[in-house]
């Protein structure tokens, strides 16, 4: 059974720092992705990566705060986040593309619509 859980959310101030984890079983996963959803919000990208070739792509309000990384060999990923703002309070989630494509694309995915694999998300909460 592909499955993607997520951990790592939490209550921080403003400047803080929290690190997401997505571990995933069931399947080999080749493009990854966090994606976050605030209340009355839709569903948007925040960051991707590619391990066949480590390409990564950040959404440009967290470059230079945010960092995507991971062990493919574990199925594990991460999303370390630096300077947090009130305006990243949502529900972070985890996606993976089950398929092949990813592997021989090795491109990075920044359309929810391209994962079909997500897990349950974990609330991230910055206070001012």
């Amino acid at each position: 059974q592909v499955q993607l859980v997520e951990s790592g959310g939490g209550l921080v101030q403003a400047g803080g720092s929290l690190r997401l984890s997505c571990a995933a079983s069931g399947g080999t996963f080749y493009a990854m992705g966090w994606f976050r959803q605030a209340p009355g919000k839709e569903r948007e990208f925040v960051a991707a990566i590619n391990w066949n070739g480590g390409t990564t792509a950040y959404t440009q309000s967290v470059k230079g705060r945010f960092t995507i990384s991971g062990d493919s060999t574990k199925n594990t990923l991460y999303l370390h986040m630096d300077s947090l703002e009130p305006v990243d309070t949502a529900v972070y989630f985890c996606a993976a593309d089950s398929t092949l494509k990813a592997y021989y694309s090795a491109q990075v995915y920044v359309d929810p619509g391209q994962y079909d694999v997500w897990g349950q998300g974990t609330q991230v909460t910055v206070s001012s």
